[in-house]
């Protein structure tokens, strides 16, 4: 009688678990995969949606540090400095979070832009990152708008950029919105509630 009572309440539990992961998936437009609940070593608890974001968005932010690291050395008006010095004070801790968050739920850590820079490879390798190919990311710009950035003259320079960087920040908020409607991880929720405000 009581293993019975057991079975019952260990039924009745995994129904209300699924349920509830169900409930959280929320409706995304028609992808209907549910989004399984995971939880850490460290106690976080996440879902696909969580981890989709956080992949994305750190090459997605890694773009926008190139970009503003091939400002640092331009003439540029005082306005666009500001925004410049913003998208580096703002997205250089966001990726540093992000990949501690998926280290510490074991998940792979994506190659970026960055990456690819500083080991001194071209920037047309990025175009397929991940597999994901350069326009397959909402505003990720392809390694033709970032050659023609990098070779625009100084006259042309700021408005290319400030062009570039509200398509690419566009983007950003695509996935954020994704992320609010989709995810688990509250840290992951609040930084994507942050990112489309400002």
């Amino acid at each position: 009688m009581h293993r019975t009572t057991l079975r019952r309440l260990a039924s009745a539990t995994g129904a209300i678990t699924l349920a509830l992961g169900l409930a959280a998936c929320g409706d995304d437009g028609g992808d209907s995969r549910p989004a399984a609940v995971e939880t850490a070593r460290n106690g976080d608890v996440f879902n696909r949606a969580d981890v989709d974001f956080a992949t994305a968005m750190i090459p997605h932010h890694a773009q926008a540090l190139r970009m503003a690291l091939l400002a640092q050395d331009r003439s540029l008006p005082d306005e666009v400095r500001a925004l410049v010095d913003q998208v580096q004070a703002a997205q250089t801790p966001e990726v540093e979070t992000m990949t501690t968050w998926l280290t510490d739920w074991g998940k792979d850590i994506p190659a970026t832009s960055m990456d690819h820079a500083n080991a001194g490879h071209d920037m047309d390798d990025m175009d397929d990152m991940d597999g994901m190919g350069g326009s397959a990311m909402p505003g990720m710009m392809s390694g033709e708008q970032m050659e023609e950035l990098e070779d625009s003259s100084d006259a042309d320079f700021p408005r290319l950029w400030m062009t570039m960087m509200i398509e690419h920040h566009e983007g950003a908020i695509t996935m954020a919105k994704a992320e609010q409607a989709d995810g688990r991880f509250p840290d992951a929720i609040a930084l994507a509630e942050s990112i489309a405000e400002s």
